[in-house]
């Protein structure tokens, strides 16, 4: 049994609550869920076409799709962004000093979402 539909929704459910944590102004949360979006949605794909997915690297998860899902270089980019905030936003020893919260802002939070939902559409119309 595939688990894809499991793993695409909560992509979709991850990606609301960047959007959450964004007006919120809670922009570190809001980056780390934006990544989180992008991982579960390529990790949905990759269930879809009978691959298992490992990590959480998405612009590797991306280019271990297969050519036939036609992956841009573009989209690994926008992965490799939301790479940068799978950990720094969580955690105060990634930085020199200060908390996670005080090194995100908006400008942060909204390029996360915006390559997320970037990703998760590109899933979406693949899944279709």
């Amino acid at each position: 049994m595939s688990r894809a539909e499991d793993w695409f929704s909560q992509a979709i459910e991850d990606l609301g609550q960047a959007e959450d944590s964004r007006r919120a102004g809670r922009h570190a949360w809001a980056c780390f869920a934006g990544h989180q979006a992008a991982e579960k949605a390529v990790k949905a794909l990759h269930l879809h076409l009978g691959q298992e997915a490992w990590g959480h690297v998405v612009a590797k998860l991306l280019r271990e799709l297969p050519e036939t899902a036609k992956v841009t270089e573009e989209l690994v980019d926008q992965g490799r962004v939301l790479d940068t905030f799978y950990i720094p936003t969580r955690y105060p020893n990634s930085h020199p000093e200060g908390a996670p919260h005080e090194h995100y802002g908006t400008l942060q939070s909204d390029e996360a979402i915006r390559y997320a939902r970037s990703i998760v559409e590109f899933v979406r119309l693949r899944l279709a």
